[in-house]
């Protein structure tokens, strides 16, 4: 993966990016995303988001090496802490992290949010604590889309703001369009977790005396989900 080629993964992230838009990548790591999409002539401006020393300066070296200093603004800052008022960003992807760390960048990072932005957001597991921050604070999911690479199953979420939402448990779980389209990946991905689950609680019956009940009786009730969905 470089600048030219993305990954599989950041490359349907891409495509969910709208077209003239002002980006604000967050955990940029190697800036492969913002540059792709600025050598491609498909946004208008970026910031690459770093918190760690090393990726920043990774990003700053790809951002350089392409001849997009002037377009493309590289940030040592923790979260949405990149984002200035004067970048008028109008979308923000997340990408690599797990559910629950992307949402915490975005709920510590509030304050940087104009409520108009886009977010593409591409966690690594934990996708449910996610989704229920999105629908607290009032996101509408627009797009959702589960694919494999190199043997890992990964989720993208899509949403903007658009007043109050809900969602029940199950779609907070699965992805409430997911459940929907019940795409041939999404129904593949929620099969091996069927067998994952059946796996734990056979660990579980063999440790009974350990686990506490209720962790127990979430599994089993995550593994009831599962069966009814793939019904």
């Amino acid at each position: 993966m470089n600048q030219q080629t993305l990954s599989m993964r950041l490359e349907r992230v891409a495509e969910q990016v709208p077209i003239g838009a002002r980006l604000a990548d967050i955990g940029s790591d190697h800036a492969y995303l913002p540059v792709a999409l600025m050598r491609r002539g498909a946004i208008a401006a970026a910031v690459a988001g770093e918190v760690a020393l090393t990726p920043f300066r990774s990003a700053q070296r790809t951002v350089a090496e392409n001849g997009l200093d002037e377009q493309i603004s590289v940030r040592l800052a923790n979260g949405l802490a990149a984002i200035e008022p004067g970048d008028g960003i109008t979308a923000i992807s997340i990408c690599g992290m797990g559910g629950e760390t992307i949402r915490d960048i975005l709920d510590s990072g509030k304050a940087c949010l104009s409520g108009q932005e886009r977010l593409i957001l591409q966690p690594n597991g934990g996708e449910q604590p996610l989704r229920q921050w999105l629908m607290e604070n009032r996101y509408r999911i627009l797009c959702e889309l589960v694919l494999r690479e190199n043997r890992f199953d990964y989720e993208i979420i899509v949403a903007e703001p658009d007043g109050p939402v809900s969602y029940t448990a199950e779609e907070l779980y699965f992805g409430p369009l997911q459940m929907q389209a019940r795409s041939p990946a999404f129904l593949a991905k929620w099969q091996r977790m069927l067998r994952l689950k059946q796996r734990t609680l056979a660990d579980f019956a063999r440790a009974r005396k350990t686990v506490p009940e209720d962790k127990v009786q979430e599994v089993v009730r995550q593994a009831r989900w599962i069966t009814e969905l793939l019904a």
